[in-house]
């Protein structure tokens, strides 16, 4: 257990305070009433979705691979959904048999597992065909400037936020990997620095065979 690791921990709730009041709650909140049957959430760090799971979820699972992070995450599960299932491991090694889940949760998690195309094929296996991703994830901007930016100071990027990295293009990964995006709001982290501001909120399913005269799913902008 790393003294970064515990100190990320320490401090992740109240560094997030102002971007979490300032709008990414309500979209965790808006996000999640979609979820329904049997849900995985990975890298659920301290469990700030924990209040937004109703009463379609049948059981809830939460993964995630840092202890410091598990300590907190156990507590608020046992104030908050004590029937939870919390479960210490990575994305990119998921425990569970294949199509094991209704739906799957990341909420800002993708830009920080170590290997993100193996951590999505590990969401896919697991998830059933019908099933869906329900997910809230920073990226790379579509600005070429912006993303020039991205590029320069993720190394900064990744030290300080333990890991994150500002310029993944996380939406053409989770097609890469077999997920057809059903609904996508392109929009922004609030009371976030720019090079961690651009957003993508939306859904995906296990991809099937896609007719080329169907509509493309909704795009929408904040």
């Amino acid at each position: 257990m790393s003294l970064a690791g515990r100190f990320f921990a320490w401090t992740y709730d109240r560094s997030l305070a102002k971007v979490e009041k300032a709008g990414l709650r309500a979209r965790r909140e808006a996000l999640l009433a979609a979820a329904r049957g049997r849900v995985l959430e990975i890298g659920a760090g301290t469990g700030a979705n924990l209040p937004f799971y109703g009463p379609a979820v049948e059981s809830l699972t939460m993964t995630e691979p840092e202890v410091p992070m598990i300590r907190r995450l156990q507590r608020r599960v046992r104030e908050l959904a004590p029937l939870t299932t919390v479960l210490r491991a990575p994305a990119e090694d998921l425990p569970f048999e294949d199509d094991t889940f209704d739906t799957v949760v990341s909420t800002i998690v993708l830009c920080t597992v170590n290997d993100q195309p193996r951590a999505l094929r590990e969401l896919r296996r697991v998830l059933r065909d019908g099933g869906q991703l329900l997910f809230i994830e920073h990226v790379r901007a579509q600005d070429a400037r912006l993303a020039r930016l991205q590029d320069r100071i993720n190394w900064l990027s990744r030290i300080v936020a333990y890991g994150c990295n500002c310029n993944r293009p996380t939406l053409d990964s989770l097609q890469a990997a077999g997920f057809e995006i059903t609904k996508i709001e392109h929009g922004t982290l609030p009371k976030a620095p720019p090079f961690v501001r651009p957003l993508i909120v939306g859904i995906a399913t296990p991809a099937l065979q896609r007719d080329p005269a169907m509509p493309k799913p909704p795009v929408l902008h904040s």
